[in-house]
């Protein structure tokens, strides 16, 4: 599986958005996207998901362009989205919401029972409806309602919003599992020490273009970079490994 996104341009009406951005994720491969509010972070993965449409240049998955698909053929394809906000069917159970991202590819239990297995916490809650979780819970259930489409190639808008460090370790864990699988992941993200612990690249965005691409370790050594793109200088101690094990805090 490979994404790549050539030199788009996208506006909001006359407001210039996206300036010629380009970048490209692999299978097995997490991505992360920083950059400051505004930057243009979200209509990137809009962009990606035909939601917001590129007057120029192109969004191809292994190959095939997909500038020019109206949004709902996009998922069946295999890319799926954790838009921020979670988006959920508030009013629907956990089992509903989750069988509306098996219908994108037509999956069944063979597709869900691994889903579940990544988040055992919604397979004891089926008929609980999905505005009555937790926060994390909530994350889980939206995360894994966009697994169930089986996606080669996975964008999410802030996952780590509103939830406890707990929860935010729980959910790198996640990630990192998935990559383990081979699914590539863009990662669009406020909390910068998430990004560096589980990216094995790092995208900055500044005013709607790509600045830099670098390693977490490269950031790590010029945390002035970060200040400079990000507004955030990353804290000194080392954090775990790019894509490995993430330790759970203490409880």
């Amino acid at each position: 599986m490979t994404l790549v996104v050539d030199r788009i341009n996208c506006y909001y009406g006359d407001v210039h958005v996206l300036r010629d951005v380009s970048l490209q994720l692999g299978a097995g491969e997490i991505l992360g996207l920083l950059g400051r509010n505004g930057a243009g972070k979200t209509t990137l993965l809009r962009a990606i998901m035909g939601l917001v449409r590129p007057r120029s240049g192109s969004v191809t998955l292994d190959g095939r362009e997909l500038r020019h698909l109206a949004p709902h053929e996009i998922p069946r394809l295999g890319i799926a989205y954790v838009p921020q906000g979670r988006r959920l069917f508030p009013h629907l159970t956990v089992e509903e919401n989750l069988r509306m991202g098996l219908l994108v590819r037509g999956g069944g239990e063979e597709t869900l029972a691994p889903v579940l297995d990544l988040f055992p916490i919604l397979r004891e809650r089926p008929r609980q409806r999905a505005g009555t979780l937790s926060g994390g819970q909530q994350q889980m259930l939206a995360t894994a309602r966009a697994l169930c489409a089986r996606p080669a190639a996975l964008l999410m808008d802030e996952p780590s919003e509103g939830l406890m460090p707990s929860l935010v370790d729980r959910l790198l864990e996640t990630i990192v599992a998935l990559k383990a699988r081979g699914v590539g992941i863009l990662l669009v993200e406020q909390k910068v020490d998430a990004v560096l612990r589980v990216a094995d690249r790092v995208a900055l965005i500044e005013n709607g273009r790509m600045v830099r691409e670098a390693t977490p370790a490269e950031l790590r050594a010029e945390p002035e970079v970060l200040l400079r793109h990000v507004g955030v200088r990353r804290p000194a101690s080392p954090p775990a490994a790019s894509g490995g094990p993430v330790a759970r805090n203490p409880r």
